[in-house]
């Protein structure tokens, strides 16, 4: 009986993303983007795949995000941007910039759709990181 995809871990299109380092801890350890988002509760995977779908600079926003909920190791939160900016260059693009037509352009659809990804995100995350804190 074959594992199912969920359960295989090779090679992926992804995994120069998610084995891409955020910094070194305060213990001396590496934290990839895998670790981070896992301790995050997310499916590091379907995380890749979404943020990979996003136009860049939108990706850049929900990782600028994420490391912000992370405690600081070597990295500052005020460098959460640059380091949002380099990780995004290791996700493949699974579909090129999105192609809007004139009515989304003139009309900001495209970027409040994208603005309430992030909120969202951000909202998550936060709610996540305050249950963690709270249940122990």
């Amino acid at each position: 009986m074959a594992l199912r995809s969920e359960f295989f871990f090779g090679h992926s299109a992804f995994d120069d993303f998610l084995f891409a380092s955020i910094g070194e801890e305060k213990n001396g350890i590496e934290l990839t983007v895998l670790s981070a988002l896992t301790r995050l509760g997310f499916d590091p995977w379907a995380e890749a795949a979404r943020l990979s779908d996003l136009p860049g600079e939108t990706a850049e926003r929900a990782l600028v995000a994420v490391i912000g909920l992370l405690p600081e190791g070597d990295w500052k939160i005020s460098n959460a941007g640059a380091i949002a900016t380099r990780l995004v260059d290791h996700l493949p693009r699974r579909r090129a910039a999105a192609v809007q037509s004139p009515r989304e352009k003139s009309n900001g659809v495209q970027k409040s759709k994208s603005d309430a990804t992030i909120w969202f995100v951000a909202i998550a995350l936060a709610a996540a990181v305050l249950i963690g804190i709270w249940g122990q």
